[in-house]
């Protein structure tokens, strides 16, 4: 077979990045059955603290690429040929020789609020704890309720869960794309794990703003391998694409990324794009917010966001 039909494919070791995986694999297969492909596994910074309890672990860290950059740097070196991320991963910064090209379809982009007892957000208990290691989650979450107090939450989603069952804590929050993917059913507001059930109350994305790129699958490739990008791009779902690449580019122009108090949103439908934002500032609870919609013709992701930056920054 020859060298161009054999591609590898480079992850995270986590089973939701490996799940994702599957699904880009899934695609490209679906698309050229010709592919000899193979799937690498690449332990990332981010990976290697969460297994190490003793490490100081600066959140801010997001903005470096805990979760990206070894496999970014594994790209470089055409140890792999593509690289599968989790979009809201990824340094909003774009770089010049490397480029996302593909995404599959977005999945559901709202957060999930897992319950040990209360049985939505609504009934948590007063000063109830909830763990999350988001910036924003935390401003969200106390912008609703200033009562509530917060535990510092990382690992995978097994982890997390077990986190759960096994502190006194109240609640954590997950992002409803990863448990999906990794096979769990919300649609009853329960979840079943290590035989405890668990209460499920999926947050309102218009009041819970999701991160960039949250429920994203970024597909990219080194900038000048127009093979592979021929390849990649068969299975793009252009409309996720685009409103990735507005909300990323809203995060850099706010010099911002997964790790600050943004939520960040946007939506393609019938040829018109909706970018919306949430923008937390402390000290002040109430976050800025702003929406624009606009018709896709003759326009870039990068034309969307600047327009919304300006809407609530003002022009520059």
């Amino acid at each position: 077979m020859p060298q161009s039909q054999r591609i590898v494919l480079g992850t995270r070791g986590s089973e939701l990045a490996l799940a994702q995986t599957r699904l880009v694999e899934q695609a490209l297969r679906t698309a050229f059955p010709e592919l000899n492909l193979e799937v690498r596994v690449i332990a990332t910074t981010g990976d290697e603290r969460n297994v190490l309890p003793n490490e100081s672990f600066d959140p801010r860290a997001g903005r470096k690429g805990v979760f990206t950059k070894e496999i970014e740097q594994a790209l470089r070196r055409s140890e792999i040929d593509v690289a599968i991320h989790s979009a809201k991963d990824l340094p909003s910064d774009t770089s010049d020789d490397l480029e996302i090209s593909a995404t599959l379809p977005r999945a559901a982009v709202d957060d999930a609020l897992i319950m040990r007892q209360a049985k939505n957000f609504s009934s948590l208990r007063r000063e109830a704890t909830v763990a999350t290691g988001s910036v924003r989650r935390q401003h969200q979450l106390r912008w609703k309720r200033p009562d509530l107090r917060f535990a510092e939450l990382r690992g995978n989603v097994p982890t997390r869960l077990r986190k759960l069952v096994d502190s006194d804590w109240d609640a954590i929050v997950l992002a409803r794309a990863g448990l999906e993917r990794i096979g769990y059913d919300l649609s009853r507001d329960t979840v079943e794990f290590e035989n405890r059930s668990l209460h499920v109350d999926l947050l309102p994305p218009d009041i819970f703003l999701p991160a960039g790129g949250q429920g994203v699958i970024a597909i990219q490739v080194r900038r000048g391998d127009e093979i592979l990008k021929e390849r990649v791009r068969a299975i793009n779902h252009p409309p996720t694409l685009f409103a990735l690449d507005a909300e990323r580019e809203f995060l850099r122009l706010l010099q911002a990324d997964c790790n600050s108090p943004v939520g960040v949103l946007g939506s393609v439908e019938s040829k018109m794009m909706t970018l919306q934002a949430q923008v937390f500032e402390p000290p002040a609870a109430e976050p800025r917010t702003g929406n624009i919609q606009f018709s896709l013709q003759n326009k870039e992701p990068e034309d969307v966001a600047a327009a919304l930056h300006a809407v609530m920054y003002g022009k520059r």
